[in-house]
């Protein structure tokens, strides 16, 4: 699938099969988190991915709109050192995630973690050393539903030289 397919076809799932991800799939879409755009290249990023089922329950159960990590065959817990861009820097990583997850067939959600409560719980859950925040959890799997949600047109939201 091309890019831009992809991009106008990534939808947020919330109901996966059990099938597994391969590693090397994984590997792939992580990389793509990886090149993302960053500001003044510093790459302040890292990602950690869990396949193990218990692990996800856990996470699952302390982030209160992702209780569906628990049935997706991969969580991804993109992380940012402290610094001054680390939410934009981190959202544009999270972004690549979700579409090469698309152009892999995958179906996947973008869960929030920066200003959530539970966000330190993860970091520490996951290992992180100290100076790293959560940006995001993302469920990757084989998707048992085919979201259509309605978007906004084009010519809705396009302002040509001034709003």
């Amino acid at each position: 699938m091309d890019a831009i397919e992809a991009l106008r076809t990534r939808r947020s799932v919330r109901k996966y099969k059990t099938d597994p991800v391969p590693k090397k799939v994984i590997e792939e879409i992580v990389d793509c988190g990886r090149l993302a755009a960053t500001g003044l290249n510093v790459q302040p990023w890292e990602f950690v991915v869990v396949t193990e089922a218990e692990i996800r329950k856990r996470i699952a159960e302390v982030a209160e709109y992702g209780k569906f990590i628990a049935n997706a065959a991969v969580c991804v817990v993109v992380l940012s050192k402290d610094e001054k861009y680390f939410l934009e820097d981190g959202s544009a990583a999270t972004q690549n995630i979700l579409v090469a997850a698309r152009a892999h067939g995958l179906g996947s959600c973008w869960v929030a973690g920066d200003k959530k409560p539970y966000a330190g719980t993860i970091v520490d859950m996951v290992g992180a050393p100290a100076g790293y925040r959560l940006v995001s959890l993302i469920a990757i799997g084989h998707s048992d539903e085919t979201p259509n949600p309605k978007k906004r047109p084009l010519d809705e939201v396009l302002h040509w030289e001034m709003f």
